[in-house]
């Protein structure tokens, strides 16, 4: 044991391998450098923002995991790492980024590391893995190795059927599988790594792989990339370099030099369980325990960082912190704060089984712990003007048209604000209609509503529209008599002295639930619905102003009443002192959940029904397609029936078309290729089935 004896370790148990087993000496070793202490590691590579996904990751690594293995808070430690080994993807912006955002969820790791800095050990490590006979400099071009990679799995796949690969699939030549550069003399290795460190060969021309082996039944032992020339300055190390260790070789090497216990990471990187432990077995180093849980999938969003970098350089958003985005930075922006993230991801958990989270648990979380902390306020998203006839008349009986306004209904200790009732006021557009309803409960001609905090009713008398029949202005006079009628609804209304405000709601990125490879086309056009002329309650210059403002922080959170939650945006310049500058506000959530639905014209639903019917109909052909045997496939693929005559009996490629003609050998070697291609593919989708 490497830790205390009532951990439980079965809570993080996952595949084991015969490569993963450290020898008495290696778990002595971290018994002495640990003791008591359990470690774990949040490693994001800085090529992209932070996103909801990796708060998920955080969350398990800083707590959660700890948690299931029962360790005392005292012994636990999580390093947070930058796993930056790509310098052509990653920035000084990312890296910045990941840490600001590590901060404002609240995670404290023991110590912040980059993968760069072992740079020089991971250098000696890979010579240590030459003179050992287990890595070699390979000229092979990517092209090539991607032939080489068909040919093995081809071969596995055979193997696994119980048939024989020289018969079924065999070698062309040694300059393919295991090829050309595999047994090159170590001494020659060695003269040809030092010459890639030094920068004495081009780009794409040389690399390093490990010696593995190419009889695996998986993929990612067939002698991997460890290293890749790159003429790149790097963000964090500089330009000392100019060969870059690749993910496969750094991340296993980094969790041992650092002493990690656990190695937590998506159920994607689950077959990267065997190069993990024969790289560290190889160089026998301390093997951490990995533990692979499912990713985050989220409904009305997408978590690929390919996709989410797509939106931002493609114009669909604002940037990375535009509060549609799952970014960190982005629900920030849009009102989400740790307490709402922290805990969302505390109640999805982590465990090994795939699911999409509804949009629904998120939005809840945050209206439920909004509710107990924000401060009222009355808006009107598109206001109308109203003019209260009576108002002085009224006014005078009362004595005092202001009105004192708790800021909570329900604690007492955020305090209260004023709103006083002016000759003319504005209501939201929601609350008036030109024709009324039994169900409609709100303001209409000659009907009345209550007003909010006045404690009377409104009665419309007359409304004036513009040339376009919209409603610019109402006439209505207010009634506290004793004899008035009893209102339905009370509706919010603001001051004649209300702040202008820019006021911007936020739907769901996306139309559809779970967006597909045509996610392009799903964007939802009203994910962003702006108003540029809304008006709010001028309370809100006690908690307003451009100088508490801040991209990296939570900023001021509001319940519009009776419209939802919001906060201020990045973008607001208003001086609360001078009453100057630009109000602007983000819609967090609703204040219930709200249905969506886009008013679509009937070539649209034609258009989405079709799509529907083609991608089932596209299911149904790829799944009779990966039934048919390789050997097969020209006699039963639906776009070759019909086009051959006869075959090669031992490989099922065609040697005639259907009129009997020859085919070339270039020809049966391109089908050759498109049987190579089906097997791939029927290797993936039988993995993916299992």
């Amino acid at each position: 044991m490497t830790v205390e004896e009532n951990i439980n370790e079965s809570a993080l148990s996952a595949r084991e391998l015969e490569w993963a087993v450290n020898s008495e000496q290696l778990l002595a070793e971290q018994k002495e450098l640990n003791g008591s202490i359990v470690r774990t590691r949040f490693p994001p590579e800085p090529n992209g923002y932070l996103h909801i996904g990796h708060a998920k990751s955080m969350n398990m690594n800083f707590s959660l995991a700890f948690e299931k293995l029962g360790v005392a808070p005292e012994n636990r430690r999580t390093i947070f790492r930058y796993d930056d080994t790509n310098p052509d993807a990653e920035s000084e912006e990312y890296i910045d980024s990941l840490r600001r955002d590590l901060e404002w969820l609240g995670w404290k790791p023991e110590r912040t590391t980059f993968s760069s800095e072992n740079f020089q050990t991971l250098y000696d490590l890979a010579i240590k893995l030459i003179k050992k006979g287990l890595a070699y400099v390979c000229d092979m071009t990517k092209a090539e190795m991607e032939v080489q990679r068909e040919l093995a799995m081809k071969r596995a796949m055979i193997r696994n059927l119980g048939k024989d690969p020289d018969v079924e699939a065999p070698i062309p030549s040694p300059e393919v599988l295991p090829g050309r550069n595999r047994d090159t003399p170590v001494d020659r290795n060695l003269e040809l790594f030092e010459k890639m460190k030094m920068g004495l060969f081009a780009e794409g021309t040389w690399t390093l792989r490990l010696k593995m082996d190419f009889e695996s039944s998986n993929p990612n032992m067939y002698d991997l990339v460890a290293y890749r020339i790159r003429y790149t300055r790097h963000p964090h190390a500089g330009n000392g370099w100019c060969v870059y260790p690749n993910y496969d070789f750094t991340h296993g090497i980094c969790d041992s030099l650092e002493r990690i216990d656990y190695s937590i990471c998506t159920l994607e990187f689950e077959t990267r369980r065997e190069p993990y432990y024969w790289i560290l077995w190889a160089l026998d180093m301390f093997r951490p325990k990995v533990y692979e849980m499912s990713r985050l999938n989220l409904q009305y969003t997408v978590l690929s960082k390919r996709r989410l970098l797509k939106l931002v350089n493609n114009n669909y958003v604002r940037g990375w912190n535009d509060p549609r985005m799952p970014t960190i930075s982005g629900l920030r922006r849009r009102g989400y704060n740790k307490d709402i993230i922290n805990s969302f991801c505390n109640d999805i958990g982590a465990t090994k089984a795939h699911n999409v989270v509804e949009m629904t648990k998120l939005s809840q979380t945050a209206r439920t712990l909004l509710s107990a902390t924000s401060r009222r306020c009355m808006a009107a998203l598109n206001p109308i003007l109203v003019v209260i006839t009576n108002f002085d008349e009224e006014a005078a009986k009362e004595q005092n048209m202001t009105f004192e306004v708790p800021n909570s209904p329900t604690d007492e200790s955020l305090g209260s604000h004023f709103v006083t009732m002016t000759s003319s006021i504005y209501i939201d557009s929601n609350d008036f209609r030109l024709k009324d309803s039994s169900q409609y409960y709100g303001l209409a001609p000659n009907k009345a509503v209550g007003l909010k905090f006045y404690g009377g009713n409104l009665v419309c008398d007359k409304v004036h529209t513009d040339s376009d029949g919209e409603v610019t202005k109402l006439e209505a006079h207010i009634d506290k008599s004793e004899a008035r009628a009893k209102p339905k609804s009370f509706i919010t209304w603001v001051p004649s002295d209300g702040l202008e405000a820019e006021v911007r709601v936020y739907n769901h990125l996306f139309l559809v639930p779970e967006p597909s490879d045509q996610w392009e086309d799903e964007l939802n056009p009203e994910s962003e619905v702006v108003y540029s002329k809304a008006i709010v309650d001028p309370s809100v210059c006690e908690v307003v102003d451009a100088k508490a403002v801040d991209v990296w922080k939570s900023n001021r959170a509001l319940q519009f009443e009776r419209m939802g939650y919001f906060c201020v945006d990045t973008e607001t310049t208003f001086d609360s002192d001078t009453k100057e500058g630009k109000l602007v506000f983000n819609r967090t959530v609703s204040l219930k959940e709200e249905v969506f639905k886009k008013e679509l014209t009937a070539e649209e639903e034609e258009a989405i029904e079709a799509r529907k019917n083609k991608a089932k109909k596209d299911l149904e052909e790829k799944e009779a397609r990966m039934k048919i045997d390789p050997i097969n496939l020209f006699r039963e693929g639906a776009e070759y029936k019909g086009l051959y005559s006869k075959f090669n009996e031992e490989t099922g490629v065609p040697t005639h078309l259907s009129d009997g003609t020859a085919l070339t050998k270039s020809a049966m070697k391109k089908l050759d290729k498109e049987k190579q291609k089906h097997m791939k593919a029927q290797m993936k989708w039988n993995k993916q089935k299992r």
